[in-house]
């Protein structure tokens, strides 16, 4: 389409039809504007980071950050909803729910810790940062955490189920997935540390611990101390 220009007081002016075809659609300009944050506050924090820097990564004004995705706070939420949606898409697409229990947890695990190696930035907005900020910015990591314990939990009911498990083992099913989950979080932490170590090893050695636990949970071996 051929460019059309008005003039206006001797300065050419794109014409408003044009403007409009070179607009990016809005879900494309705020990924734009998500993706620079991330990397922002993951560098820098969230009381260092700065909008300045956000609008010069993303290549965008500041009073197109704020029509977009609101003040600094609210890009900040923004930035944990989006990434804590992305990991939990990534884990639910990760497993297959045909095969055996412990293959699912293996599955669900590995895409855990493949989601966190390949993007270390959002690891670190979601749990580094977010756990140094508190406040409602831990309301949206909570409601991740509580989605991902439901997830291991509805897989170790449907073995207690199918096995047969006591009501005592059954109600504990809940309490050991989140302890799961606290236990990848942490995991997952240390890895960020502690890159040259593989995926698939961090993986084996939570899977060995855990599952090797849950093993005898729905076996109905159940360890208790001994009476004096």
């Amino acid at each position: 389409m051929a460019i059309c220009h008005k003039r206006h007081g001797g300065v050419d002016a794109v014409s408003v039809e044009d403007r409009r075809v070179k607009r990016l659609p809005r879900e494309v300009r705020e990924k734009q504007i998500l993706d620079a944050a991330v990397r922002v506050f993951s560098e820098h924090g969230y009381h260092e980071a700065s909008m300045d820097e956000v609008s010069e990564v993303a290549g965008v004004s500041k009073p197109m950050i704020y029509a977009y995705l609101g003040s600094k706070e609210d890009l900040f939420a923004a930035c944990i909803r989006r990434e804590a949606g992305l990991l939990l898409e990534a884990i639910v697409a990760g497993v297959d729910a045909t095969v055996a229990p412990d293959m699912q947890l293996w599955m669900g695990l590995k895409a855990f810790f493949e989601f966190v190696g390949g993007n270390k930035q959002s690891w670190r907005v979601l749990h580094r940062q977010v756990i140094s900020q508190g406040g409602p910015f831990s309301d949206e990591v909570l409601a991740m955490r509580s989605r991902a314990i439901t997830l291991v939990d509805a897989l170790l009911v449907g073995v207690a189920t199918k096995r047969g498990m006591d009501e005592h083992a059954q109600k504990s099913t809940e309490a050991m997935s989140a302890a799961l989950v606290g236990a990848s979080e942490s995991l997952a932490d240390w890895w960020l540390d502690h890159p040259a170590v593989p995926t698939r090893t961090v993986v084996a050695w939570l899977m060995n611990l855990v599952w090797m636990g849950f093993g005898d949970l729905v076996e109905g071996n159940v360890w208790s101390p001994a009476e004096h």
